[in-house]
C-alpha cells in the first residue's frame, strides 16, 4: 500500500520549515532585516575603508548591491510569479524604511558618513527619498529580471516534457 494512504492517522509525518524558510516568508522581518544591515554594512565600510581606493568602492558597493539582490530572491522565490507584483515594491518600501529609520539612529549617535563627513539631522530626509529610490528600482529591476529567468525555464522544460510526452504516446502507439 502506498504511504501516501497511511492506515493511521500516527503514520502522518508533517515536515516543520526551517527556521531560515520561516524567516524567509515574512516580507516585513525579511526587509527589515535587510535594511538594517545594509545601513550598517555602508556605515561601516564608508568609514573604515580606505577612501582613495576605487576597487574597496566597486567592491563594497558590489557586495551590498549583492546583499540586497539575494535578500530578495530568498523572500520573492517562496510564491508564485503573480504575486511579486505587489511583494517586490513592498519589500523595496519596507526595507528603505528600515534603512532610513537605522540612519536616523546613525545620525543621532553621530556615526551616520555622509561622504567624508557626517550626516546630520537636516540630511536625512534627502538621505531616505535616495534610499527608497535607489532601493526600488533595484529591488522593482531584480524581480522583473528573475521573472523573465523563470519564465523562460518554464516554457522550456514544458516544451521539453511535451515532445517527451509525444514521444512516449508514439512509442506507445507502435
Amino acid at each position: 500500500m502506498s504511504t501516501f494512504f497511511p492506515k493511521h492517522s500516527v503514520q502522518w509525518h508533517f515536515e516543520e520549515p526551517t527556521v531560515l524558510r520561516r524567516f524567509s516568508l515574512n516580507v516585513w522581518e525579511m526587509a527589515v532585516l535587510t535594511g538594517i544591515t545594509l545601513r550598517l554594512y555602508r556605515a561601516l565600510v564608508s568609514t573604515a575603508g580606505p577612501t582613495s581606493s576605487w576597487v574597496w568602492a566597486g567592491s563594497t558597493f558590489a557586495l551590498g548591491l549583492l546583499l540586497l539582490c539575494a535578500a530578495a530572491t530568498v523572500h520573492l522565490a517562496n510564491y508564485p510569479l503573480y504575486r511579486w507584483l505587489w511583494r517586490a515594491p513592498l519589500f523595496a518600501l519596507v526595507e528603505a524604511a528600515a534603512e532610513s529609520a537605522t540612519a536616523l539612529l546613525l545620525i543621532g549617535f553621530g556615526r551616520e558618513p555622509l561622504g567624508s563627513a557626517r550626516a546630520e539631522w537636516s540630511d536625512w530626509l534627502s538621505m531616505a527619498g535616495g534610499t527608497l529610490w535607489t532601493r526600488m528600482l533595484t529591488v522593482c529591476g531584480w524581480a522583473l529580471f528573475l521573472a523573465a529567468v523563470v519564465w523562460v525555464v518554464r516554457r522550456t522544460i514544458l516544451r521539453e516534457q511535451k515532445v517527451e510526452e509525444e514521444v512516449a504516446e508514439d512509442v506507445a502507439q507502435a
